[in-house]
């Protein structure tokens, strides 16, 4: 019934009409603080399940496992267009997943569906007897293992190497020693240049006694790890993303996507002894691996003695490595073929982001298909 074929008895006045209740618009200060511990005590319960929260989900076999490493080769998802297999070589810092972290944000998914042939080296945790492994035993021994099974399997002579962050400085050296078997170099977020990085984990490791932690301690403990994780960004680290889930605790996709961050964050191995003193003592401290000083048993580490194909890809708001230490590597090697990527994003959303997948995969798959026929 509309207003006008009311009696003018019954009418409101035109200032009252459709005008919401005192009571209506004014919040029940009651309901919020009752919503409030809901959602408090719905958080803490998802939180201490969060480590059962799948990750890592693509179909894959694991080709080969030492008491070092699984190398897995990932079911194909539509025929294979790019002859040249790529191996990925992941850091020694927290785990592989995060390249698979879920369907819509995969890293090794995308690169499946553009028809290349991918595997993956999935480093395992150290023991005490790995005190003394070093670069040279996981570069000359575990990735050349591994390249060598890749490539007989797939009966060529040569692949890409794909590394990520610390994956990404070995893939580096692996080619300077061996390059007769890459064809090509992809690297993201390498640590090169450490003279120019200007993180706080950067900063760090060039004040640290690192000899005196490794004679002490050994391996380098996963509460080290998360001790300087807390350190880089201390307010949105540690009370801000929990109050941002707090808030959002009732959508089911920020919490999924929350989660599968917070489970690989937390989700980190020790780092053997030797290799972590290398690496901060080396390569941050004295900043060989630039220098073409850096040696892995009897060998120097020169960069440029690579001469085939380089893609860099960098993050400019990268808050673990620094852009400008890894931009370097491209005026180091002796390669004509070479490109360096630059995205506006950071270290992770590089590669487990809906960004990652419509702006930085696109690209990559496009230069390494090119390249791999």
């Amino acid at each position: 019934m509309t207003q006008e074929a009311l009696r003018p008895d019954q009418q409101k006045p035109a200032n009252e009409q459709d005008k919401p209740s005192a009571q209506a618009a004014k919040p029940n200060a009651a309901d919020e603080i009752q919503d409030a511990f809901r959602k408090l005590e719905k958080t803490r319960s998802i939180l201490h399940s969060a480590g059962d929260i799948e990750v890592g989900q693509t179909p894959h076999e694991v080709l080969a496992e030492t008491r070092t490493y699984k190398l897995l080769h990932y079911q194909q998802m539509v025929n294979k267009t790019a002859k040249t297999p790529i191996l990925v070589v992941y850091a020694l810092i927290n785990r592989s997943y995060v390249l698979d972290l879920q369907q819509d944000k995969s890293w090794v998914k995308s690169l499946l569906s553009q028809g290349f042939d991918v595997y993956l080296i999935d480093w395992k945790t150290p023991t005490v007897a790995d005190k003394y492994v070093s670069f040279d035993d996981y570069v000359n021994c575990y990735i050349d293992d591994c390249v060598d099974i890749v490539l007989k399997k797939n009966k060529v002579d040569k692949l890409t190497l794909h590394g990520y962050c610390m994956g990404a400085s070995m893939s580096a050296m692996y080619t300077t020693l061996h390059q007769e078997k890459v064809r090509n170099l992809a690297v993201i977020a390498p640590v090169v240049d450490t003279e120019k990085d200007t993180t706080v984990i950067g900063n760090l490791a060039k004040n640290m006694d690192v000899n005196k932690m490794v004679d002490v301690i050994g391996n380098l403990p996963c509460e080290q790890l998360y001790a300087c994780y807390s350190a880089l960004k201390p307010f949105k680290q540690g009370v801000n993303k929990y109050f941002n889930l707090v808030q959002n605790i009732d959508n089911e996709q920020f919490v999924g996507n929350f989660l599968r961050i917070e489970k690989w964050l937390y989700d980190t191995p020790p780092i053997a002894g030797e290799t972590f003193r290398q690496w901060i003592s080396d390569i941050y401290q004295k900043n060989m691996l630039v220098k073409n000083e850096l040696k892995l048993g009897n060998d120097v580490i020169d960069l440029s003695k690579i001469k085939v194909p380089l893609l860099n890809i960098v993050a400019d708001e990268d808050h673990l490595v620094s852009p400008q230490c890894s931009a370097p590597l491209n005026d180091m090697v002796s390669s004509t073929d070479k490109r360096l990527m630059r995205f506006h994003t950071g270290h992770v959303g590089l590669i487990a982001s809906l960004y990652s997948q419509n702006n930085v995969l696109p690209k990559v798959g496009q230069w390494l298909k090119a390249r791999s026929q």
